[in-house]
C-alpha cells in the first residue's frame, strides 16, 4: 500500500520561509518523478496547480513561473523524502500543498494532476 505524507506547513508572514517535506512508502521512491502542487480553498474546480517537478535522481527540476526563484525542490532518495524550500512567501501562496508521485515530468513541465499517488496535503497560510 502506497502512503504519501506531507508535512511542514504552517502560518507565516509575507517574506517568510517554510520547508515542506513529503515522505513516501510502499513503492520504490527513486523510480519516480516527484512534484509539488497546490490547491486554493474554494477553487477546487480549477484543480491542483503544478509548482515544481524533479526527476528520479534529482538532476533535473522544473518550476512554474509563479514560484521560480523563490521555491527550491529537492529529494533524498535514501530517506524516500521530497522537499520544497519556500522563501519570500507571498499571501497568494496561501493554499493546501500536495506532493504527487509520478504526477509530472520535469522536461517541459508537464503536470498529471489526476494521476499518480497523493497525500492529504499540508496547509500553508501567508499573512500580509
Amino acid at each position: 500500500q502506497v502512503q504519501v505524507v506531507e508535512s511542514g506547513g504552517g502560518s507565516v508572514q509575507a517574506g517568510g520561509s517554510l520547508r515542506l517535506s513529503c515522505t513516501v512508502s510502499g513503492l520504490t521512491f527513486a523510480d519516480y518523478h516527484m512534484g509539488w502542487f497546490r490547491q486554493v480553498p474554494g477553487k477546487e474546480r480549477e484543480g491542483r496547480e503544478g509548482l515544481s517537478c524533479i526527476n528520479e535522481n534529482g538532476a533535473k527540476s522544473y518550476y512554474t513561473d509563479s514560484v521560480k526563484g523563490r521555491f527550491t525542490i529537492s529529494r533524498d532518495n535514501a530517506k524516500r523524502t521530497l522537499y520544497l524550500q519556500m522563501n519570500n512567501l507571498k499571501p497568494e501562496d496561501t493554499a493546501m500543498y500536495y506532493c504527487g508521485v509520478g504526477a509530472c515530468n520535469p522536461w517541459g513541465g508537464t503536470w498529471f494532476a489526476d494521476s499518480g499517488h497523493w497525500g492529504r496535503g499540508t496547509q500553508v497560510t501567508v499573512s500580509s
